[in-house]
C-alpha cells in the first residue's frame, strides 16, 4: 500500500470515533462540559498496551529492536493496521457520545493541483495568481502524485525505475517483517502478498473504507498504465462499496439534520468501539542502530535508553550545521539600530513611572499605558518595513515582544510581574533539568497529540521519511510532560472558523530518543523556522536564577502502521539524519545551468516535489517561507537568473483594508445607513443611490493592490536551503502553543482549588468562571507571530468554516438579536450553554450571594426590621466588598482576559474581579451545592473562627425555638390556625410549624401578638431573595442561549408584583390574609400587598420545608407561565418598546431623538400621592397617564393609543425632512 493510501485510511477511517471523546457534557451531569474522566484514566482503564501471549513467529526473521527487547512478547501477532485516530478513540471509548458529531467534518476531501499546460505554467503577470488560487482544481490519487513529484532523494538508492514503481508505494506484510532487503521478490509476489494482507483486514477497517467519501480523479492514460494492478482492484472494490457519491457538507449543519442522523451515528460509534475494545494497541520504535544503548548497566537514573558516542557525534553535527546556522547568519550581517518612535518613548515613560509608584491604589491609577492615542502605529509599521534584512516587502516577520504594529505588552513593570496574560501561571513548580543524553523515561509522561476534525491538518503532500524501504508519514507530535495530565479537559480552539478539539492521549513511550535531540529539533523548528520567539514553556526559575527544565518536550511522530493497530515510530536520530540530508541548496549554483537545460517533464517533476516545502534563507526576516510555485523562465537570454519562488500569502489585517481607518469609517456609515433604510417604511431613490455609492467606494478600497488581503510574493531562489519540512508539520506545530497554555492554565487552577478549599470535579466549569468576556483563545501566544508563521509556512489553501462560529452564541447587541434570542423557548431538560465566558455564571452567582446574605442576616438579627436588613445586605453584596473577597483568593492572578486596555485601570479590574468572584460562587453552587457555596462565602467573610462559626451556625426562627418539634397541636386552640389548614389543603403541604404560615399572612397593620410574634415584612425581605435564586437557577439551566441581560429580562417578567399577585389570587391568599378588620368582611388587597403575601409565603415555606419545596412550588405556579410571557413579549415593557421605536426613526448623521417624560401633576399626601405623567417625542406629547408610582407610571403613557398615531406622523415628517435635505 502506498504511503498516500495508508495515510488517507489512517486518518479518515477513525476520525468519527474521535468525536466520541469530545462530548460537550456528560450524561450524568448537564454542566460537565467536555471534562469527564481524564485522558490518563481513560487510557489506563482500557489497557491499550496489553501484550499478546506467546512468542511471535516472526522474531526469528530479524534482530529484535530495543522495543522488542523491552517488551518480551512481541505484538507481531496482531492483524492489519487501521489508523492513528483509532488509538485515540480506543483511549476515549468510555466517553458517552453527545450526538453532536457531524460526520462530514472528518471526511477530508483532499485537493490535488492539476498539471498546468505549457501556456499556463508561467506568466509575467503573476499578480492574478492570488485571485484564482482558491478555485477548485483537478484531483489525483496519492500514488500518482507520489510517483510523479515526491522524494527526489530516492534516486540515490541505486534502484531501477522499474523497482521504484513497484516498491515505492508498497508496505511489507507481516510475513516479510525482517530487516533484510526484498530485492529477490518480484512484482507478482508483491501482489500476492497484498492480497494476503487484505485478508487480515479487520471489520472496522472495512467499515472505514465504506464510510470514506468517493473522490473524483483526473488521470492521464500514462499514469493509469503505471498504477499497479492491485491498486485498480482496490479502487474497484472501494467504488463497489459506495452506491452513490456523498455530497460534501458545510462546517456547520442544521440542527434538524443532526437530530435525524443521530441514531445512525450512535450505532456506528458503538460498532467501532466494540471492534476496537477487543483489539490491543501497541507501538514500537525502529532500530537503535548503535545510537542508543538499552543495557541496564549503562543506564543513568530512571532512564531506559542512553545515548552512545555515535549519538553525541550526531548531535554535535546537527548543532553545528543546523542549530547554529541562523545565529551565525544573523551575526554575519551588519547590526541595525532602528530609529525610535513615540511608541518607544511612551513605553520608557510608563516603565519608569511604574517603578517608583507607591502601593496606594486609586481609581485614577493605571497599570498600563493609558494614552493609547499617543502611540504612532503608522511610524512603527514604517520602521518595520524599513528593516534591511527583510526578505520581501509583503512578507511579515516576527520580532520578540513585538506585534505587527507595535509592542505586544504595554503594561507597566509592576503589572508584568503577574497575570496569565504574561505567561505567569500561579503555583507552578520548578523542574530539575532532564539528563540530556537519556530519555528520562521514569520522569516524563508521554502523550500523543491529535486534532479533530482533521480538516486543514491532512495535506496532499505530507512530510514523509524513507527508512529501511518503508515510508514513515508525519502524523503529529508526541508530548512529554514532567507532570501527569490528570483531570485536565480536552482543549478546544477555533481556527479557520472551525471548532477544533486537541486530544492528548497517554501512550506507551517510544524509547529511542534523548532529551537533547528533542530540544535540538524544537529549537530548529519553533525558533529557526517558525520564529515563535514569544512562546515560553520554561516556567519559573530556581532561587539562584538557574532556568528550570522546559515543562514540555516535543517529538515529531513519523509512523507506519503495523497489524492490529500497531505503530512503528521512527527513532529520533533518523529524524535528525533526515533533516541533515535534506539541508541542501534549493538550486545549487554549480547546477543551475544544467537545471535550466532539463526537459520540461523533469523540471516539472522537481518543481512539484518542492511545492509545499518549507525553505529557509538564514539571517533574513522572515527566514522561512513555503514554496507554492517554482518557475525557471529566463526573460533575459544573456543573463542566467535563478528560478523564481512564488508564494501566495496573506497580508496582516493591520495593513489591509480591514485595518484601514478610512475603510472602517466608511464601513460603519454604510452599515448604519443600510440599517436605517431597512427599518424605514418607505425608502427614497436618493437614499438607495447613496447606499450604492458607499458600497462601491468600499469595493474600490478592497480591490486596491496595497489593501488586498491576498498577496503574491516572488523571490529569487538564490540563497534558499531546503529543510525537508512541509506545511503539515507547521500546521500541527502551531497548535502546540494553544495546548501548552491550556495544560498549564488548568494545572495552575489546581492551585486555586487549594485557595478555595474545594476541588472542582468539572474543570471546565472552573475555567468558565475565570474567563472574562474579553478573552479569546486562538493562538495561545503572540497572535501576530502565529498569524505570520501560518501565512508564511502553513498550508496554502486552508478550508474555512462558517465565520458565524465566532459570534453565533456570543452576539447580544442590536434589537434584532434581542428579539431573536428572547423569542426562543426554554429547553425541557437541563442543557449546557455554548457561551464561553462567565457572565451567565456571574448572573447565577449574584443570586446565590444575595440569597446567602439574606438568609444569614434574617436569622442572625431576628429583631431587625426590613430596612436594616436591606442596608446590611447592600454593604455585603456591593462590588467593592466582593472585590476585596476576590483579592483574598488572588483571583486577579487566575483570571483570563484580553491583553489590552480593557482592565488596565484599577477600577475596571476591581469590577471584573467582583464579577469573577460571583461567577466562582455560581460555579461552586452548580457543582457542590448550596452548602459548599455557603461555607466558601463564610470562610472569606470572616478570618476568625469564632465569627465564622457564628455566621455559619445561625439560630432557628423564634417561632421554631418556642416549639422545637411542632406547633400543630395549637391548631385546635386557635381559629386563625384552623383556618390556615384549609390553605394547606389547597397547596398540598402540611407545615411543621404552622405559625410560620400565620406570620406570613399577617399584614403590617396588625399589631404585635403572641401567636405570630410580628408581621410579614421581614419574611417579605427573605422571600424575595429566595424567589430570585430559584428563578435564576431555572433560567440558567433551561435557557442556555440567553446572555445575562436576556436572563434578567426573563426573570423580571417572572418575578414581579403583577405575576406574584396573579399567583396569589389564583391560590386565594387574599382570603387567608390576617388583618385588623374585626368585621370579617372580604378585603380587596392591592397588587403590591398580594405580591408581598406571596413572597412572605415563600419565606415561610423555605424556613419550614427547605429550598426543594420552594423549587417545586415555583415549577408548578410560575415557570409554566414563561412560555406565555415569551410568546406575548411581556419582557418588553411599553417604555422599552417606545424607546426602540424612536431609535429606529433616527436620522443619519444626527443624535437619535428619545422620548421625554414629564410630571404634569402631583396630588395627595406624601404616603399616598398620585402622579400624572406625559411622554413627549420631538416636542409633541404622544401619551399621558396617572398612577401612584412615578417609575411604573412611565410605562403607562407609553401604552397610550395616541402613540401609534404620533409615531406615524413623525415617520412622515422624517421622510419629508430627509427629502428636503437631499435636495
Amino acid at each position: 500500500m502506498s504511503y498516500s493510501q495508508h495515510f488517507q485510511l489512517q486518518h479518515f477511517g477513525n476520525s468519527y470515533q474521535q468525536s466520541s471523546a469530545t462530548s460537550s457534557y456528560q450524561q450524568t451531569n448537564p454542566y460537565q462540559q467536555s471534562c469527564g474522566p481524564s485522558i490518563y484514566q481513560q487510557s489506563s482503564a482500557t489497557g491499550v498496551y496489553q501484550q499478546s501471549p506467546g512468542t511471535s513467529p516472526y522474531q526469528q526473521s530479524s534482530a529484535p529492536s530495543v522495543y522488542q527487547q523491552s517488551c518480551g512478547t512481541s505484538a507481531y501477532q496482531h492483524r492489519s493496521a487501521t489508523s492513528t485516530y483509532q488509538q485515540s478513540s480506543t483511549s476515549n471509548s468510555c466517553h458517552p457520545s453527545s450526538g453532536s458529531y457531524q460526520s462530514d467534518h472528518f471526511r477530508h476531501k483532499q485537493h490535488y493541483p492539476a498539471v498546468k499546460s505549457q501556456s499556463e505554467r508561467r506568466s509575467p503577470d503573476r499578480g492574478r495568481h492570488h485571485e484564482h488560487h482558491h478555485k477548485g482544481q483537478g484531483y489525483r490519487s496519492h500514488s500518482e502524485r507520489h510517483r510523479s513529484d515526491s522524494h527526489g532523494d530516492r534516486r540515490n538508492r541505486a534502484r531501477s525505475p522499474e523497482r521504484r514503481r513497484s516498491e515505492s508505494s508498497r508496505r511489507r506484510s507481516s510475513r516479510d517483517r525482517g530487516r533484510s532487503p526484498t530485492r529477490h521478490r518480484n512484482r507478482d509476489h508483491s501482489r500476492d502478498r497484498q492480497k494476503h494482507r487484505d485478508s487480515y483486514r479487520s471489520p472496522s477497517y472495512d467499515r472505514q473504507h465504506r464510510r470514506e467519501r468517493k473522490r473524483t480523479r483526473s488521470r492521464s492514460s500514462s499514469r493509469e498504465r503505471k498504477r499497479p494492478r492491485w491498486e485498480d482492484e482496490k479502487e474497484r472494490r472501494r467504488e463497489g462499496h459506495s452506491s452513490s457519491k456523498e455530497k460534501s457538507q458545510p462546517a456547520t449543519r442544521p440542527k434538524e439534520i443532526e437530530e435525524n442522523s443521530l441514531p445512525e451515528k450512535v450505532e456506528e460509534e458503538k460498532e467501532d468501539e466494540d471492534a476496537l475494545s477487543t483489539k490491543p494497541v501497541w507501538i514500537r520504535c525502529t532500530h537503535s542502530e548503535n545510537y542508543y544503548s538499552s543495557d541496564p548497566m549503562d543506564q543513568v537514573g530512571d532512564s531506559t535508553v542512553v545515548g552512545t558516542s555515535k549519538l553525541r557525534n550526531l548531535y554535535e553535527k546537527f548543532e553545528e550545521e543546523l542549530g547554529q546556522r541562523q545565529a551565525k547568519a544573523k551575526a554575519a550581517r551588519p547590526p541595525w539600530d532602528p530609529p525610535k518612535t513615540k511608541l518607544d518613548e511612551e513605553i520608557d515613560v510608563s516603565s519608569s513611572e511604574s517603578d517608583c509608584e507607591s502601593d496606594e491604589e486609586s481609581d485614577d491609577s493605571s497599570t498600563c499605558s493609558s494614552d493609547s492615542e499617543l502611540i504612532d502605529v503608522i511610524e512603527e509599521i514604517k520602521r518595520r518595513k524599513a528593516h534591511p534584512d527583510r526578505l520581501h516587502e509583503e512578507l511579515w516577520y516576527n520580532d520578540p515582544g513585538q506585534m505587527n504594529d507595535g509592542p505586544l505588552c504595554k503594561c507597566s513593570a509592576k503589572a508584568k510581574r503577574t497575570g496569565i496574560r504574561h505567561s505567569i501561571y500561579p503555583g507552578e513548580e520548578v523542574h530539575v533539568a532532564c539528563r540530556p543524553i537519556t530519555n528520562n523515561a521514569g520522569r516524563l509522561f508521554h502523550y500523543r497529540i491529535t486534532v479533530s476534525p482533521p480538516t486543514n491538518f491532512l495535506t496532499d503532500r505530507p512530510t514523509v521519511i524513507e527508512y529501511d524501504d518503508h515510508e514513515y508519514i508525519f502524523e503529529g507530535f508526541s508530548l512529554f510532560s514532567h507532570t501527569s495530565l490528570n483531570n485536565i479537559p480536552l482543549c478546544k480552539v477555533i481556527r479557520f472558523n472551525i471548532d477544533y478539539t486537541i486530544h492528548f492521549i497517554e501512550e506507551m513511550m517510544p524509547e529511542n530518543f534523548c532529551v537533547k535531540g528533542l530540544e535540538l529539533f524544537s529549537s530548529f523548528l519553533f525558533r529557526d523556522l517558525l520564529e515563535l520567539y514569544d512562546w515560553n514553556i520554561l516556567g519559573p526559575r530556581f532561587e539562584d536564577g538557574t532556568p528550570s527544565c522546559p515543562r514540555f518536550h516535543f517529538m515529531p511522530r513519523f509512523v507506519r502502521s503495523l497489524p492490529d493497530s500497531g505503530k512503528e515510530v521512527l527513532s529520533m536520530h533518523q529524524v535528525l539524519h533526515y533533516l541533515l540530508r535534506s539541508s541542501k541548496a534549493l538550486v545549487p549554483e554549480e547546477e543551475i545551468a544544467d537545471m535550466l537545460q532539463w526537459e520540461e517533464l523533469e523540471w516539472q517533476k522537481y518543481a512539484e516535489e518542492c511545492k509545499g516545502m518549507i525553505v529557509s534563507y538564514p539571517g533574513m526576516k522572515p527566514s522561512s517561507v513555503r514554496i507554492d510555485q517554482l518557475d525557471r523562465e529566463q526573460f533575459n537570454p544573456d543573463v542566467i537568473t535563478f528560478p523564481i519562488i512564488v508564494h501566495f500569502g496573506i497580508r496582516p489585517a493591520q495593513l489591509s483594508y480591514a485595518g484601514d481607518p478610512q475603510y472602517q469609517k466608511l464601513w460603519k456609515s454604510y452599515v448604519k445607513l443600510r440599517h436605517l433604510l431597512a427599518n424605514s417604511p418607505k425608502v427614497k431613490q436618493a437614499d438607495k443611490q447613496k447606499l450604492a455609492q458607499r458600497e462601491e467606494a468600499l469595493q474600490k478600497i478592497r480591490q486596491k493592490n496595497t489593501m488586498r488581503r491576498e498577496v503574491t510574493v516572488e523571490l529569487s531562489s538564490q540563497g534558499f536551503w531546503k529543510t525537508g519540512v512541509r506545511s503539515d508539520v507547521c500546521q500541527h506545530a502551531m497548535m502546540l502553543p494553544v495546548l501548552t497554555h491550556h495544560i498549564r492554565y488548568h494545572q495552575c487552577l489546581m492551585h486555586l482549588d487549594k485557595l478555595i478549599g474545594y476541588k472542582f470535579k468539572q474543570r471546565c466549569l472552573l475555567q468558565l468562571g475565570m474567563t472574562h468576556p474579553s478573552h479569546h483563545l486562538n493562538f495561545g501566544m503572540n497572535p501576530d507571530h502565529a498569524r505570520n508563521s501560518l501565512s508564511n509556512c502553513g498550508i496554502r489553501q486552508p478550508k474555512y468554516g462558517d465565520r458565524k462560529v465566532h459570534h453565533m452564541y456570543m452576539r447580544k447587541k442590536g434589537i434584532n438579536t434581542l428579539i431573536n434570542i428572547m423569542s426562543r423557548l426554554g429547553q425541557d431538560d437541563p442543557t449546557p450553554s455554548r457561551i464561553n465566558h462567565n457572565e451567565r455564571l456571574e448572573f447565577l452567582g449574584d443570586a446565590v450571594v444575595e440569597f446567602l446574605t439574606s438568609v444569614h442576616l434574617y436569622f442572625l438579627f431576628p429583631n431587625l426590621e426590613e430596612g436594616g436588613l436591606a442596608t446590611y445586605r447592600t454593604a455585603i453584596v456591593q462590588n467593592q466588598h466582593l472585590a476585596m473577597l476576590a483579592k483574598k483568593l488572588e483571583l486577579d492572578r487566575f483570571m483570563l482576559y484580553a491583553h489590552g486596555p480593557d482592565l488596565c485601570r484599577e477600577s475596571d479590574l476591581r469590577h471584573a474581579m467582583a464579577n469573577c468572584f460571583e461567577a466562582l460562587i455560581g460555579a461552586v453552587y452548580l457543582e457542590g451545592g448550596l452548602e459548599e457555596a455557603k461555607h466558601l462565602f463564610g470562610r472569606l467573610l470572616f478570618d476568625g473562627m469564632d465569627l465564622r462559626e457564628v455566621w455559619l451556625n445561625y439560630p432557628l426562627h423564634p417561632l421554631q425555638l418556642q416549639e422545637s418539634h411542632s406547633d400543630r397541636p395549637l391548631i385546635n386552640t386557635s381559629p386563625v390556625l384552623k383556618k390556615l389548614t384549609e390553605f394547606e389543603e389547597i397547596i398540598g403541604v402540611d407545615f411543621t410549624h404552622i405559625r410560620l404560615l400565620a406570620r406570613a399572612f399577617t399584614l403590617r397593620t396588625v399589631g404585635y401578638n403572641h401567636l405570630t410574634l410580628g408581621h410579614n415584612q421581614r419574611m417579605e425581605f427573605l422571600g424575595d431573595s429566595i424567589m430570585q435564586l430559584v428563578a435564576t437557577e431555572y433560567l440558567f439551566i433551561h435557557f442556555p442561549d440567553h446572555h445575562e441581560g436576556h436572563l434578567t429580562l426573563l426573570r423580571s417578567s417572572l418575578v414581579n408584583n403583577r405575576t406574584q399577585a396573579k399567583v396569589a389570587e389564583e391560590l386565594g391568599m387574599q382570603d387567608f390574609a390576617i388583618t385588623n378588620d374585626k368585621t370579617k368582611r372580604p378585603v380587596a388587597l392591592r397588587t403590591k400587598t398580594l405580591a408581598d403575601l406571596l413572597e412572605s409565603f415563600i419565606a415561610a415555606l423555605y424556613i419550614d420545608q427547605e429550598l426543594e419545596f420552594v423549587r417545586t412550588f415555583m415549577n408548578v405556579c410560575f415557570f409554566p407561565r414563561l412560555k406565555e410571557f415569551i410568546l406575548n413579549q411581556d419582557w418588553n415593557d411599553p417604555k422599552s418598546q417606545l424607546q426602540q421605536c424612536c431609535l429606529t426613526l433616527r436620522t443619519e448623521g444626527k443624535e437619535p431623538d428619545i422620548p421625554l417624560y414629564k410630571i404634569l401633576q402631583t396630588v395627595g399626601p406624601s404616603h399616598a400621592r398620585t402622579y400624572t405623567v406625559a411622554v413627549y417625542f420631538k416636542g409633541e406629547r404622544i401619551g399621558c397617564g396617572t398612577g401612584p408610582r412615578y417609575v411604573s407610571l412611565e410605562s403607562s403613557p407609553s401604552r397610550d393609543p395616541e402613540r401609534e398615531r404620533h409615531t406615524h406622523t413623525h415617520t412622515t415628517d422624517r421622510e419629508r425632512d430627509t427629502h428636503t435635505h437631499t435636495q
